[in-house]
């Protein structure tokens, strides 16, 4: 089964450092278009955690 990568449609192939995301047996899938051998996976409910954390400013102080 081949995996269909999905990016953002505000990301460009010229900026070289997309986010793409896939979903294969139910886990969320992730990872950088200048690096793809490096796979992150996880579940929906921990990246919505992950999303909904940013949303509210709490990685803010990463930055």
């Amino acid at each position: 089964m081949e995996i269909q990568w999905r990016k953002s449609s505000k990301s460009t192939d010229a900026e070289g450092n997309c986010l793409e995301v896939a979903i294969l047996d139910g886990e969320i899938l992730m990872r950088e278009s200048d690096d793809p051998s490096v796979i992150i996976r996880t579940s929906r409910a921990k990246l919505r955690a992950f999303i909904e954390g940013a949303a509210a400013g709490e990685f803010d102080d990463l930055a």
